[in-house]
């Protein structure tokens, strides 16, 4: 039996950089790992240029909701991705912390938010290959 890992996305709001995030994970990994994002202040919806950058790739995270970040969803989680906004996030042995420094979409145009997408983009398939087994 496969355990499949479980990756958990944290930014502010919950509504550009993790969600972006959570969205590549979903798509690349192809159901092999268990995706959660995450806010500590939760906006009300999704970042529209987020959701115009996503769909550019062929993502659609248009019906994703934010969510408040819980300590139960660090504790389910194998590993914690923070997106550079200082957020202060439940720290439990055994897990796999990372804080990635990325620019906030929030208040950005496309052509600021492209680049932030595509590093997110670049993180998350350098992520995969280390927690994932390689396939044969």
């Amino acid at each position: 039996m496969t355990i499949k890992p479980t990756v958990l996305f944290v930014c502010v709001h919950n509504a550009g950089r993790s969600q972006m995030a959570a969205g590549y994970m979903t798509a690349l990994s192809e159901g092999r790992v268990e995706v959660l994002s995450a806010g500590s202040a939760p906006k009300d919806q999704i970042n529209p240029v987020a959701i115009q950058a996503m769909a550019e790739e062929g993502i659609d995270i248009a019906n994703n909701v934010p969510k408040i970040l819980t300590t139960e969803a660090v504790k389910e989680s194998d590993v914690v991705i923070t997106m550079g906004c200082g957020d202060t996030c439940p720290i439990f042995p055994g897990k796999r912390y990372e804080d990635w420094e990325l620019a906030d979409p929030a208040g950005q145009g496309i052509e600021s938010v492209r680049p932030i997408r595509d590093e997110i983009k670049a993180r998350i398939t350098a992520l995969l290959a280390e927690i994932l087994p390689a396939t044969v």
